[in-house]
């Protein structure tokens, strides 16, 4: 089974599950997830989990990312992008660009967003977009997302290009479609494109056929990225072989199971592997206690 982490370049068309699904027959294993949907009409950045790299999607869902969008001025629609039913045109030639650019300076920063009805998120057990299909609008709860920084350029009336970076949960949909309503012309998302998730980059990202090709050369391991790989800003150490069975069942490890003691401060995080170069874990030190505790284990079952 592989393990690790694939950075693969969702195409057009295809959904975030497609991009699983035809994963599992390519490298013909089942376990493999993503970690953050992307609209079938949007591209980009998708890493993908296989075998124990799966325990890292929750970590990497959390990235901030990164996105190229062009925001339509003039036109609002169903689903915040250029795909919905046309819901209302308005003109657009009072506007400047100088409008433009200080409206949307004005959301970088902490933003509460309202979810779109055309989203994955569920309600009572069912998603938003399936209710929204039958005509059916619900509730919702405004989220509170972080936008890093907006930068406009080109600007094209009624056609703005941004590159957003944002927090998880950022629907950049409804971030157009925001902008639009206050600048008092309405917009929807004409194009978006994910150039980061976190340290994943769109210059490295393959597409199917590129991952299907290298698998049929005998080249895959080349571009699985190794679990461990995902934590190199953290100090590593290593577990004496005597101390191996500790490590294994997941119990707690003193500083002198280690083959080098090292002073670590109250919740301090570091890789701990095995003499033999075997990644096992993410631990954190307490000092309450003189011992580094598992966070998340790696290591396959014995």
């Amino acid at each position: 089974m592989l393990n690790g982490i694939i950075n693969v370049y969702k195409e057009k068309g295809y959904t975030s599950h497609d991009v699983v699904a035809k994963l599992r027959v390519i490298l013909g294993q089942k376990k493999i997830g993503h970690t953050g949907t992307l609209d079938p009409d949007a591209e980009g950045v998708l890493p993908v989990c296989l075998g124990r790299g799966t325990r890292l999607c929750d970590m990497l869902t959390d990235n901030n990312k990164t996105y190229d969008a062009v925001l339509l001025l003039g036109k609002t629609t169903d689903t915040q992008d250029i795909t919905g039913h046309v819901l209302e045109e308005r003109d657009t030639s009072f506007l400047t660009e100088s409008q433009i650019k200080e409206c949307i300076q004005g959301y970088i920063g902490e933003y509460e967003q309202l979810p779109p009805m055309y989203s994955a998120l569920k309600v009572n057990g069912r998603k938003l977009y399936e209710l929204a299909r039958e005509g059916i609008e619900v509730e919702r709860k405004k989220r509170k997302v972080q936008i890093f920084d907006i930068i406009t350029s080109k600007i094209e009336i009624p056609r703005i290009p941004m590159e957003v970076t944002c927090s998880k949960g950022t629907y950049i949909r409804t971030l157009c479609h925001d902008i639009g309503q206050e600048l008092g012309t309405g917009g929807c998302m004409e194009t978006l494109l994910r150039t980061r998730v976190g340290r994943f980059e769109i210059e490295n990202s393959l597409k199917l056929g590129q991952i299907e090709d290298l698998k049929k050369r005998g080249r895959l391991s080349e571009v699985i990225i190794p679990m461990d790989a995902m934590f190199s800003e953290l100090p590593a150490l290593k577990v004496a072989d005597r101390y191996w069975n500790f490590a294994c069942n997941g119990n707690p490890l003193k500083p002198e199971y280690m083959t080098k003691e090292r002073t670590a401060s109250e919740g301090e995080r570091v890789r701990v592997y095995s003499e033999e170069e075997k990644f096992i874990g993410i631990y954190y030190y307490s000092i309450l206690s003189k011992e580094y505790r598992l966070e998340k284990m790696f290591l396959s079952p014995s």
